[in-house]
């Protein structure tokens, strides 16, 4: 080992330098050897900032600097935690599993755990406390929503969760909560509910995930004893992907390093792209203000993507005002330039894609070379649908196919129930989704009943409402629920399907107890079911879509060695692809219009550093695409490119479309050559998809409103039009003309002149 007055140059290499030094530019050496004092290693996209961290890992320990249990090495994934482990353990030549062999590298959770266990008893736990699985810390406040007398269906245990949770991520223990916070939950009950549930755990000896960080911070900021065990235990830290510490992470760094601050922190604000989780980019922006004096290396030099690719993605950021800044470049050659492909339309942009993936195969490529990234998880289904079709394997990485999602399977097991009352499954998936109190016991007896009598479930329910053998609650829900199927099954036969699952999502609760829950999360699985609705529009009847998914389905069990792989943007962090697919760049979809409505300027930057982080995951291709038109609920809308492509530089970019003047706003343009229905939709200044929109009566009188509903948590369709009105003549594609007799939010009442009074979605008709 070498001793500290041996270590070498920071900058210029030399035949003598010890192996994990071997390699690295002047930039990475420094951030290496600089091992005294606050350092902010600025690491761009590609460019190598773990061989820094694990080199500058062992440099600490190979000069002595500090014994392997005095450094503490914090990372965010526990995949990168193992990496860090298996690379310092090469190069330090030592047992890599030895304790005392590596610091304490880990997780901020795995880390907070060690600590706590270390002095449970301070916080009121024992030290063999048990950390609580999310389904466990749900059944939890459940029950204390429930001994609070609220109405769990206004107010979810999953929304409370997710409340708490926020809470515990800015650092806030029950007494910090002040009554503007509380007023979030059950109007004022939140911190009550959030106290009862902090003691609750206690009694159980248990914690959950926030509470593994959490309780140490708090131990930090309140006993002296163990934050100066801590500050002079740790000779040096660490962090890597400081851009993603929340409130209550960067607290626990700070005390921790205010004694030595030796403390270097390797991130890059350009990709700071998950404040939904509670990170928080200004944490990196001001680590010069935290620690005075602090030295800035950069890292610039890419070795992932080509010139255009890295010239284009800087373009795109520059933007963002509050920057630290710093230049990507790199040695390779110039490669292809980005381009920007406009297309008609959704089902366009799909085939566009596999075209060119088919291209890529024919000349040579593999499909594991190959991504396709999207803003949002609803965008998959056109992708995946089209390769179906044309036989492409595929994988989707960070979530389910569409089809294998929760809520899809969900929706389509009460559509299956309306198309087949025989299908038992389906029946077993939704009798009690969303909740309606039959519990297993009278499932077990509807079973029982089915069984001896030889007919399916949806009989012996209808059946065993004759009977005693139910509660009284459990028979009124049962009897609604078989009400209900019965009434969907007439509707059937008069609605057009997607309108039927409409309503069915609907009048069943479904939407409504995802919106309950008011997080990221049910807003996407809202989403998607709405994208589910727009698929089945492609078809002529329910029956149609169903054979269409079962199909799909069985398809998705085939294995495939090779495979295009399809994933959003924040789940493509981290890894790179010789040709990247960047799908649906329109304004609304990306950037995000639900975004822009709640965050306003820094979710439109958030937005930007994610098309930034999208670019840069390409190695040698990058092909942006936008379409002039989508269906969004159920309707046809001109859309227009996002405001990124426009702030792509134009000497780095190649446009391949009719459709684009320039990388800014464009509007479609069209001909009777290119475009049968052109005739139609002459002189509205509107591309095909408006034309065909037209052919089936649904002309979208509000774009500003369809706009709204892209980017909002909302469920399907259930605000009203406003251009609709009492005794309005409308006209609807399989009823014909009638006048709006009633208006129910998105529902109305229309008296059609030969198919008599029919309940309908406004989105289903036109002005007449």
């Amino acid at each position: 080992m070498q001793s500290p007055d041996q270590a070498p140059d920071a900058r210029t290499p030399s035949p003598h330098d010890p192996p994990y030094l071997r390699g690295l530019n002047p930039p990475q050496r420094e951030a290496v050897l600089t091992t005294e004092g606050p350092l902010l290693v600025l690491a761009g996209a590609g460019t190598g900032k773990t061989a820094a961290l694990t080199a500058r890992l062992a440099h600490l320990i190979a000069t002595r600097r500090a014994y392997p249990s005095e450094i503490l090495a914090v990372t965010f994934t526990n995949k990168a935690a193992r990496e860090m482990k298996e690379r310092v353990g090469r190069m330090m030549g030592g047992p890599q599993g030895s304790a005392e062999g590596l610091p304490w590298l880990g997780t901020f959770h795995a880390i907070g755990a060690k600590m706590l266990r270390r002095h449970a008893e301070l916080v009121g736990l024992q030290s063999n406390f048990t950390i609580l699985d999310t389904d466990d810390q749900l059944r939890l406040l459940k029950q204390l929503i429930q001994a609070a007398d609220i109405d769990e269906k206004r107010w979810s245990a999953r929304q409370l969760g997710g409340l708490i949770d926020r809470w515990k991520n800015k650092g806030l223990v029950p007494h910090d909560i002040d009554a503007g916070e509380s007023e979030a939950f059950a109007n004022g009950k939140g911190q009550q509910l959030y106290a009862a549930y902090q003691a609750r755990l206690l009694a159980l000896n248990a914690c959950d995930f926030g509470d593994l960080l959490l309780h140490m911070l708090t131990l930090l900021k309140t006993d002296r004893e163990v934050l100066a065990h801590y500050q002079q235990r740790f000779r040096y830290i660490m962090v890597d992907e400081y851009q993603d510490t929340n409130s209550s992470q960067y607290l626990w760094l700070r005390l921790l390093a205010q004694e030595r601050k030796n403390i270097c922190c390797v991130g890059d604000d350009d990709q700071s792209i998950y404040s939904w989780r509670g990170a928080q980019v200004e944490n990196i922006l001001k680590f010069e203000k935290d620690f005075p004096g602090a030295k800035i290396v950069k890292l610039e030099q890419n070795y992932r993507s080509t010139p255009h690719i890295l010239a284009a993605a800087s373009g795109v950021i520059a933007e963002n005002g509050g920057r630290l800044g710093k230049t990507l470049w790199t040695d390779e050659a110039d490669g292809e330039k980005v381009r920007i492909i406009g297309v008609w339309d959704g089902p366009e942009e799909a085939r566009r894609v596999g075209e060119e993936i088919e291209n890529h195969q024919r000349s040579g490529g593999t499909l594991d070379d190959v991504a396709i990234l999207v803003r949002a998880q609803h965008q998959t289904r056109e992708f995946e649908d089209r390769f179906i079709q044309i036989g492409m394997p595929y994988r989707i990485v960070g979530g389910f196919r569409f089809y294998e999602r929760a809520e899809i399977r969900d929706a389509l097991a009460y559509l299956r129930l309306v198309n087949q009352p025989a299908d038992d499954l389906a029946f077993e998936r939704i009798v009690n989704v969303p909740k309606r109190g039959l519990g297993d016991k009278a499932v077990e007896k509807l079973h029982r009943l089915a069984r001896a009598d030889r007919t399916p479930l949806t009989l012996a329910a209808a059946r065993i409402l004759d009977t005693d053998e139910l509660t009284p609650q459990a028979r009124r829900a049962l009897g609604n629920f078989v009400g209900d199927l019965a009434r969907w099954r007439d509707m059937a036969g008069q609605l057009p399907h997607p309108e039927l699952a409409r309503q069915i999502l609907d009048e069943s609760g479904y939407t409504a107890a995802l919106q309950a829950e008011r997080s990221t999360e049910a807003a996407g699985r809202l989403e998607n079911l709405t994208e589910l609705v727009r698929a089945m529009e492609e078809y002529e009847t329910l029956g149609a879509f169903l054979e269409h998914v079962s199909l799909v389905m069985d398809n998705e069990a085939q294995a495939e060695a090779r495979k295009v792989t399809i994933m959003t943007i924040h789940a493509a962090k981290g890894l790179e692809y010789d040709t990247v697919f960047l799908v649906g760049w329109e304004e609304g979809i990306f950037p995000s219009q639900r975004a822009l409505d709640e965050g306003g300027i820094a979710s439109l930057e958030e937005e930007r550093r994610l098309a930034y982080v999208a670019i840069t995951r390409a190695r040698r291709r990058c092909i942006i695409l936008h379409a002039a038109n989508r269906r969004i609920y159920g309707q046809w809308t001109s859309s227009i490119p996002s405001r990124f492509v426009g702030e792509l530089p134009k000497a780095h970019v190649d446009e391949e479309s009719s459709l684009t003047g320039g990388a800014s706003l464009w509007r479609a343009n069209w001909s009777e050559r290119d475009d049968p229905f052109a005739d139609v939709a002459r002189g509205s200044g509107r591309g095909p998809g408006w034309a065909r929109a037209a052919t089936a009566g649904q002309f979208v009188s509000e774009p500003a409103r369809i706009v709204e509903a892209r980017g909002s948590a909302v469920s399907i369709g259930n605000k009203g039009r406003s251009d609709i009105a009492l005794g309005l003549r409308v006209f609807h594609q399989k009823f014909g003309y009638g006048i709006v007799a009633e208006i129910e939010g998105n529902k109305l009442e229309i008296d059609f002149e030969t198919a008599g009074r029919k309940r309908v979605m406004d989105t289903f008709v036109s002005l007449g």
